[in-house]
């Protein structure tokens, strides 16, 4: 890894270098996975040691080409402090809320199966299948579409919405899933578009569906918290590493 980190400009700190890397390489696996919609939606980080900037991919690149240096330093009013290109509106609005809050990672996209529950009069993500269990108690659901968030102050109302939890369901639009780090919010994200591909195919079947008991559900919720794995170790940079590896191997230049 220290062999793409010294790729970026030498002002840029190690763990800027790093966060770089990390944020650009969930772009592409993005796209992997189907989670895309070519040059919009945006994936944010706070910049380590700026409490006060995140780093945004630029609108107008598609998320399979954006590099680490790509990248876009802006803060909270959408001006770009670091980088050539465009920070996004929506971005801007939709993030520095977020982020002013003390988040570190925000994820907004419109992959396919968690939106089209949105799109649902009831568009709640039921403890049906395991991988939902792992969310119980922590999405939010915004039930008030009212277009682009253009303004801040949409952009406050959903961060409003949001609360304390780390997903955001938002009705007729997409999700938006928090993380500590890019490895958090990824596998938040790969998860959640799991559980709601499951349940979708689930109700297509017209059939009765089984709903976990409440007592198994906490169970389960606090089972997935304790993985078992050595101090200091967590499942989901486990399972990032894993995705940059097949990365480095196909297409190692997202970390330039």
């Amino acid at each position: 890894m220290s062999e793409t980190i010294s790729k970026l400009p030498d002002a840029r700190t190690q763990a800027e270098r790093q966060a770089r890397i990390d944020l650009a390489a969930s772009l592409r696996i993005a796209v992997r996975n189907g989670f895309h919609e070519g040059i919009d939606n945006h994936f944010t980080l706070t910049t380590p040691g700026k409490p006060d900037r995140f780093l945004l991919n630029p609108y107008g690149l598609h998320w399979s080409e954006v590099r680490a240096s790509d990248l876009l330093e802006v803060d909270f009013d959408g001006a770009v402090t670091a980088g050539a290109g465009i920070a996004d509106r929506t971005a801007v609005c939709i993030h520095g809320p977020i982020h002013r809050r003390g988040i570190a990672c925000v994820l907004h996209t419109h992959m396919p199966y968690a939106t089209a529950l949105t799109q649902l009069e009831d568009m709640t993500l039921e403890m049906t299948g395991q991988n939902a269990l792992g969310f119980f108690g922590g999405v939010a659901y915004d039930h008030e579409y009212g277009g682009l968030a253009l303004d801040m102050a949409e952009g406050e109302r959903m961060a409003d919405v949001l609360g304390d939890k780390m997903v955001l369901m938002l009705a007729n639009h997409g999700v938006i899933v928090c993380g500590t780090s890019v490895a958090d919010a990824f596998n938040s994200l790969y998860f959640l578009e799991r559980a709601c591909q499951t349940q979708i195919l689930a109700m297509a079947t017209g059939k009765p569906r089984r709903h976990v008991a409440p007592a198994v559900v906490e169970m389960t919720r606090a089972q997935f918290n304790a993985t078992g794995l050595p101090a200091g170790h967590n499942a989901y940079d486990y399972h990032f590493a894993a995705l940059k590896r097949l990365l480095d191997r196909q297409e190692a230049d997202y970390a330039d």
